[in-house]
């Protein structure tokens, strides 16, 4: 059978690196069929992580393959042989990886000795330009991870209309046994390294931070970039997203992922014909969550579902899990965490030394936003919670989705959970090209248009007779004079949340999948992206 993320080509003379991709197989296989190496993964313990996001994309073109084809015959394909060679050319191109990079470097530590530094960067579906996905710093990162993580950004991006293309990119190193020079060393070089093969650039790929990176690391590789390449290149800021403020950052950007994580859980939680499968009211007051991951994703997912009146009973971390049934507060735990370094020792909290238990306490909500596969076929059925929200990447496999399902537990999958942080990439990469922040050219002629709007309804009261002045209420008041770029970027990542909310129960219901959303998410991005290329054509 084929495999769907197998690389079409390799940069340089080196070819991509075999591994991620072990079934090399022709374009007959292009069925509807599950390919044979994808069989045991709805069973399988602990499958790869790169076969779990396979299985996904395959699962979702097996439902979507009649709607391939009507649309086909729509474009006027009138023989069967023009539709299924059309379809199959498109499947392939859709799924598998376009090129991905290895590149060996070595860096000067500061006690002198040199180390040889091996980094990678992957391109996935190319149907839109640029293509975007994080680097990461992790002793994790291999050819197969990046490739995969390639892929679940195409259809991350197509799934909340993001038009992005998927790439993904990391260093293999533990960030934690170098000094902050020598990080700069090996992000400088690793970003010049790119930039010499044109692999980077505002038009062709823009990253951004992922685990074990930051602003920080974001500013120097645009820092590199405009010194090189970008030099002559008016939209060389917009290369790299997720910057410091002060160097084409965006307000919001931050805790974008976390506040897109309370969107989702928002968003279906309102939803009355779910909330009455899964036994849920559709209101906040009184809900309970636990959330297992207290970094960047988890801290402001707690704060946002702190605001509305949601309880956060438990909060798991690598080295403890602490649960208490009277709430634990966002702001305090965070600050217990800056002095001490860890979770473990917070006032008034049990503790759990495997912090895994935490995760099968009875709640309304878990939101696993640390690992992957932290939730499989040997422990699903001891998960209590009647919603899990994704908010790390592929932190529920196949196996225990299939065992959630049966209980009624509604799982938001990662490709809509977790992407508020893409979505306010694209604010950022938009603001960066346009050379203008959100507003600027406008607060001050909407809060006029306000006040001529306020003055319209005073004259036309004092026509009837009635001599009253309308001014603007406190709330209106404060918001046209603290109105910034934040209050914008929230607003559309709200709005674009809530958006593919509806499409995705829409798609649901379309291919009759009851809870499933993770199919009716993949079926959404799988179509789109199939649309695109279909428009676009195949060939020069």
């Amino acid at each position: 059978m084929f495999s769907l993320l197998r690389p079409l080509q390799s940069i340089g003379n080196k070819p991509a690196k075999k591994g991620f991709f072990k079934s090399q197989v022709s374009a007959k296989y292009v069925t509807s069929e599950f390919p044979q190496y994808l069989k045991d993964i709805p069973e399988a313990e602990n499958p790869l992580f790169t076969k779990m996001v396979e299985y996904n994309i395959f699962n979702a073109i097996r439902i979507l393959d009649s709607r391939f084809l009507a649309s086909l015959v729509e474009r006027g394909l009138k023989t069967e042989q023009e539709r299924e060679h059309k379809k199959q050319g498109i499947i392939k191109l859709m799924t598998e990886c376009n090129s991905v990079i290895e590149i060996k470097f070595p860096i000067k530590r500061d006690t002198g000795a040199y180390e040889l530094i091996t980094g990678y960067r992957a391109h996935h579906s190319m149907h839109r330009m640029p293509v975007k996905g994080g680097i990461r710093y992790s002793t994790e990162v291999d050819s197969d991870e990046v490739q995969a993580l390639a892929a679940l950004m195409s259809f991350k991006c197509s799934c909340v209309s993001v038009p992005f293309g998927g790439a993904k990119g990391g260093i293999k190193i533990d960030p934690k046994k170098y000094s902050s020079d020598e990080i700069e060393k090996i992000t400088r070089r690793y970003a010049l390294e790119l930039i010499k093969k044109n692999y980077v650039g505002p038009g062709i790929d823009v990253p951004a931070p992922d685990v074990g990176t930051s602003g920080r690391e974001m500013a120097w590789f645009m820092d590199t970039y405009i010194k090189t390449l970008g030099h002559t290149n008016i939209n060389s800021v917009g290369c790299i997203t997720g910057k410091p403020l002060f160097l084409g950052g965006i307000r919001g950007r931050v805790s974008a992922t976390g506040r897109g994580v309370f969107n989702v859980a928002n968003n279906f939680l309102k939803n009355e014909e779910l909330m009455g499968i899964v036994g849920l009211t559709p209101v906040w007051k009184d809900k309970t969550y636990i959330i297992q991951g207290f970094g960047n994703v988890g801290f402001h997912s707690l704060r946002y579902l702190e605001r509305v009146g949601a309880k956060c009973i438990g909060v798991a971390e690598h080295d403890v899990g602490i649960y208490n049934k009277d709430g634990i507060s966002a702001h305090e735990l965070q600050s217990h965490k800056m002095k001490n370094n860890t979770i473990k020792g917070f006032p008034g909290s049990k503790e759990y030394p495997n912090p895994q238990d935490l995760i099968f306490e009875a709640c309304d909500i878990l939101i696993p936003a640390a690992l992957e596969k932290s939730i499989r076929k040997s422990n699903a059925d001891k998960i209590q919670a009647k919603i899990v929200v994704e908010g790390a990447n592929g932190p529920v496999t196949p196996a225990a989705d299939k065992i959630l399902q049966k209980k009624k537990c509604l799982v938001i999958p990662d490709i809509y959970a977790n992407a508020g942080g893409v979505t306010v990439s694209y604010f950022e990469w938009l603001k960066n090209i346009n050379h203008a922040s959100f507003g600027r050219l406008s607060f001050g002629y909407e809060q006029e248009n306000i006040e001529l709007l306020l003055g319209s309804v005073a004259e036309s009261l004092k026509k009837t007779g009635k001599d009253i002045q309308i001014d603007m209420s406190k709330a209106l008041s404060d918001r046209m004079i603290q109105a910034n770029e934040k209050n914008i970027v929230q607003s559309a990542l709200d709005y674009s949340m809530a958006k593919t909310a509806h499409e995705i129960y829409r798609e649901s219901k379309l291919n009759n999948l009851g809870v499933d959303m993770r199919t009716a998410a993949y079926c959404l991005s799988a179509y789109r992206i199939f649309k695109t290329y279909e428009e676009a054509g195949l060939c020069l």
